[in-house]
């Protein structure tokens, strides 16, 4: 893995396939599963310190509900080659990387999208 993830508390997704979006997090963003609700069909992964929900869409609580605009994953290190390889390697494409202000502020990102349409912006460390 060329990234660690560093910080989120938690954002929940609905998504079409959960099998597909556990696979998406897991091998290409590096987090692991650490547990499910079954009564509501929820898979909890452990993304650093903070928690991605995955739940199907259509499924409780609100099933009218979109599945959202994007989240940001705040990693270290960030060296562009390395993970453009890494994404590429896994058939995910990259946007540009830009300078963008975040929780503990400006720093380089990237934005993906994963397999049922969400964006997932890559937040490196501070400037300076």
């Amino acid at each position: 893995m060329t990234f660690a993830i560093k910080g989120l508390d938690h954002v929940v997704l609905r998504v079409a396939d959960l099998d597909r979006a556990i696979r998406f997090y897991c091998e290409v963003l590096g987090c692991r599963e650490e547990r499910r609700v079954e009564s509501i069909n929820l898979v909890q992964l452990r993304a650093g310190a903070a928690l991605i929900d995955l739940i199907p869409a259509g499924g409780a609580p609100d099933p009218g509900a979109g599945n959202m605009d994007h989240f940001a994953l705040r990693i270290d290190p960030f060296d562009e080659a390395a993970l453009r390889a890494h994404l590429e390697s896994h058939g995910v494409e990259a946007g540009e990387v830009a300078t963008r202000y975040g929780a503990e502020g400006d720093g380089p990102s990237l934005y993906i999208t994963d397999p049922d349409g969400n964006t997932v912006e890559l937040k490196g460390p501070p400037d300076g």
